[in-house]
Parts: structure tokens; sequence; C-alpha cells
């Protein structure tokens, strides 16, 4: 491997919530913690905006991780998050049919304060992309 190669890092992405998550992001920051600086952080109101091929898109175009953020069932938009769950249930399924492994494509909820999950979950989607040498494919 070259060092161009190894020198790498994982791009990944995060969708954070306005109301839940990209606060838990801000208050990472706050606390001066650290995380890969390859890492990018899109603010949104709900991640039920993103139709399951927005995800695929990403991935061809170079991300080689997608978290996405939310509050979860206690989501503020009334119905959001189940539209959400069953688009990312969509997107997953086109990633196998592409030979994408649904690995690379998380969701999970993020508080206002939780700083230890933030950081945990950035840094799992890391080493699992570097891991694999950037290559999650199908399994």
């Amino acid at each position: 491997m070259s060092e161009v190669q190894q020198a790498r890092r994982p791009k990944i992405l995060l969708l954070a919530t306005t109301a839940c998550a990209y606060p838990g992001a801000d208050y990472v920051g706050q606390i001066h913690s650290e995380y890969s600086t390859d890492t990018y952080i899109i603010r949104v109101p709900a991640l039920a905006v993103f139709p399951p091929e927005f995800y695929l898109r990403c991935f061809q175009k170079g991300i080689d991780g997608i978290i996405a953020m939310s509050c979860g069932h206690e989501c503020p938009y009334p119905g959001a998050y189940e539209r959400f769950a069953e688009r990312i249930g969509r997107a997953q399924e086109l990633m196998k049919r592409q030979g994408l492994d649904a690995r690379r494509l998380r969701t999970t909820a993020i508080c206002t304060v939780c700083g230890r999950a933030f950081l945990k979950e950035v840094q799992d989607m890391v080493q699992r992309v570097a891991q694999s040498g950037g290559q999650l494919v199908g399994k």
C-alpha cells in the first residue's frame, strides 16, 4: 500500500438533526473533544427529507461512511422518524444490490448532551472503514 493510501483518512458524513443531534455535536466542540478531521456535519431539520438515492450518491462521490443522527422516536415532527426509518431501509437494500456494505450507513439517536455517544459513533465508523481499507463491499 502506498504512503498516500495509508495517509488517507475515511471521509465520514454526519447528518445531524437540528433539535437533538446537532446540539450534541456542538456540545462535543464545547467540551473540546476531538474526532476525525475528515468528518463533515450537515445540520438538517429532519432526516426524512433525504431520499434513499441520496446516500448512494454520497458513496459514489467519495464518502466512505454516513451516520444519520437524529432524536429517534422523540422527533418533534410527527411521522418523520417512521418515514426516515423506511427510507434508510430502502437505501440499505439499494446498497446491497450495488455490492455496497450496508454497515457504511448507520443510524443512531443522539441527544443534546450525548458527547460520548457522538464520539463513539464517529470513532466506530472511522475504524470500520479504515480496517476494511475503505472498501466496504457487501457481505
